[in-house]
Formats: C-alpha cells, sequence, structure tokens
C-alpha cells in the first residue's frame, strides 16, 4: 500500500528511496533527500506511523514524499514494494536502511547462541541481507539504463567485529557487507555509486552511561556514545 503526501517536483532529480525509516536515522536520511530536491519514497511496516512521518517532511521541506509499506521479512511483500517505488519514476538512489531488532539488539545485553531461536536468527538475516539483495536487484536494472545511481547500505560495528552473545547481528552485518562489496566492484564501470556505511554508535538521545559494558563491539570503551541523528546523515552522505 501506498500513499502521497505533498507537492509535485520539479527539480529533475530521479527518486530517492529510503528502506527502513524509523524515528531516527532514517527519518533524518528521508529529509535530507526532500531537502535536496529529490521526490522522496520513504518504507516501512508500519504505514500509519511512516504516513504521520511522509506529512511532516513533506510539509517541512515542501517536496513530494510517498510512504510504501514493506515487510523486509517477506520476499514478496519486497517485491510489492519496490512496484510502487518503481511506478514513482527513475530511482536514482537507495538508501538500505532496514535492521532486525533482535532480543540481544533491543535490549543491548548479549544472548547465549544456544538460545537463540532459529526463526529470529533466519529473520534476522532475512532482513539484513535477504531484503538488501532484493532491493538493489529492483533498482539497478533502471540504473545501468541511465548510466547513474548510488546505493547506500548502513552498517555498524558489528560489520567488522564477531561479538560474543550477538551473533544474530554480526552475522547479517558481515553479510550485507560483502554484498555491498561485491556490487561494488560489478556495477562501478556502470556509473553506479555503492557505498557501505558504518555508523559506529547509537543514534539517538543519550539513554546509557555505560553503554560499552553492555553492547561490547563499540570501538572506544567506556563512553556514552551517541549520535543526534541530522549529524550522522551529514557525514554520511553529503
Amino acid at each position: 500500500m501506498m500513499r502521497n503526501v505533498g507537492s509535485s517536483s520539479s527539480s529533475g532529480k530521479g527518486i530517492a528511496a529510503v528502506v527502513g525509516v524509523g524515528p531516527k536515522l532514517g527519518r533524518s536520511i528521508a529529509r535530507k533527500f526532500a531537502h535536496e530536491g529529490y521526490t522522496v519514497a520513504i518504507l516501512a511496516r508500519d504505514l500509519g506511523r511512516l504516513s504521520r512521518v511522509a506529512e511532516e517532511i513533506a510539509r517541512e521541506e515542501k517536496a513530494q514524499v510517498f510512504a510504501i509499506r514493506i515487510d523486509c521479512a517477506d520476499p514478496r511483500s519486497v517485491r510489492e514494494a519496490f512496484e510502487g517505488v518503481l511506478s514513482l519514476g527513475f530511482v536514482e538512489v537507495l538508501v538500505y536502511n532496514a535492521y532486525h531488532s533482535s532480543s540481544s539488539y533491543a535490549s543491548h545485553h548479549p544472548t547465549s547462541f544456544t538460545h537463540i531461536p532459529f526463526q529470529s536468527f533466519q529473520t534476522s538475516i532475512s532482513v539484513s541481507v535477504f531484503a538488501a539483495f532484493l532491493c538493489a536487484q529492483q533498482v539497478i536494472p533502471g540504473m545501468m539504463e541511465k548510466g547513474k545511481g548510488t546505493i547506500f547500505f548502513t552498517g555498524c560495528s558489528a560489520s567488522l567485529n564477531g561479538v560474543a552473545g550477538f551473533s544474530e547481528l554480526c552475522c547479517g552485518k558481515f553479510a550485507l557487507r560483502a554484498l555491498s562489496q561485491c556490487l561494488a566492484k560489478e556495477y562501478q564501470a556502470f556509473g553506479i555509486h555503492v557505498a557501505h556505511v558504518i555508523i559506529d554508535g547509537v543514534v539517538g538521545p543519550p539513554r546509557y552511561t555505560q553503554l560499552c559494558d553492555h553492547f561490547p563491539f563499540f570501538l572506544i570503551k567506556k563512553k556514552n556514545i551517541e549520535l543526534e541523528p541530522q549529524i550522522s546523515v551529514r557525514k554520511r552522505l553529503f
């Protein structure tokens, strides 16, 4: 299902599709592309909440924003969502920012490997990399035809370091990094830029004074590492 908010853009720029739009980084990324004159498609599971975000961005940036429901754990949902995205026009930018909020990730406490349900592990891998694979497959043909395009994949410290108790997160993020590198090397000659961007911190307001004691793969120990969403976007994209 898709909802259209705002006025049409005449900037001549293509569509910026942002997959995984929550209240922090995803919303800030979408807002930045809207500000730069792109027509923006934002995708997440909760269409009601997503529509409110689209209305907010469209109003503040005077841009056209489409809210499209997607369930990144369901391949059929991914394909149907991108039928909607592609119907809007040429997708010039894809940002894949989705993740599976596993029990260890949500609580910032490790989960014993033997206590991780297979279904939860499978869902984490599906959201982290299978859906990213499918999203990229949908937009790359159009980018090749135009001879340009950009794909961003969101990574984190777990993309580089395996950590005891965080198997779900690390395995998916490792795989996403590999996919990013493969696509970058395969499609560079076609004018398509693929980047894997590692956000080495927690995005949002300060919450934990001893975050690294509970979330041990951060590289700077014993500090409250918090990244403000808008600053993260400026460093990541522009």
